[in-house]
């Protein structure tokens, strides 16, 4: 009897000891997880179409745009990893045929911007432009209203067939259009 007890003592005991290390594991791990630019993610229906994105949000901090996203230079479109686009089935985005698929999300900043969907998702700087699937052009505009210091994409002009998927940081607002059939 005794060694019986001494047994389901031991496994017991082994089991608050595996509980309390990986609950201090876990929350090791998420306090790694926080960023100077935290990650957002971005969700709109197009009828039964879902599109889907996350990236993460660089503020301006007394910045420029043209500081941090250079005219005529890839951007990663964010911070940190690639921006990721997800879409649950077949777009066109900005006139160019999309399959269904998750892409990162490059543009190309200037007087008006360019839209690069790649097939490789990574860490923002290993930008590959051997696997773009597509690149469309997106007109630019300025806001009138006070500069967006947190670079934010969502979604507006919403249909049962389409949404303009919006890139907008500081007085600066792209959007270019995603229409399914």
């Amino acid at each position: 009897m005794k060694k019986i007890i001494t047994s389901l003592f031991s496994v017991f005991a082994l089991a608050v000891l595996f509980t309390f290390s990986s609950t201090a594991a876990f929350a090791q791990e998420r306090a790694e997880g926080v960023r100077i630019s935290p990650n957002a993610a971005v969700s709109q229906n197009i009828g039964a179409t879902v599109v889907e994105v996350t990236y993460g949000r660089p503020g301006l901090k007394g910045r420029s745009l043209e500081s941090l996203a250079p005219a005529g230079q890839v951007w990663r479109t964010g911070a940190n990893e690639s921006a990721a686009i997800t879409f649950s089935t077949d777009v066109m985005l900005g006139g160019e045929m999309v399959e269904a698929g998750t892409y990162a999300l490059y543009t190309i900043p200037g007087d008006n911007w360019t839209i690069i969907l790649n097939k490789k998702l990574s860490w923002g700087t290993s930008y590959d432009a051997a696997e773009d699937l597509i690149r469309v052009p997106a007109a630019v505009t300025t806001t009138e209203a006070a500069p967006m210091e947190w670079f934010a994409i969502y979604f507006d002009t919403l249909s049962e067939t389409k949404a303009h998927l919006n890139l907008h940081w500081g007085t600066t607002l792209t959007a270019i259009p995603i229409t399914i059939e």
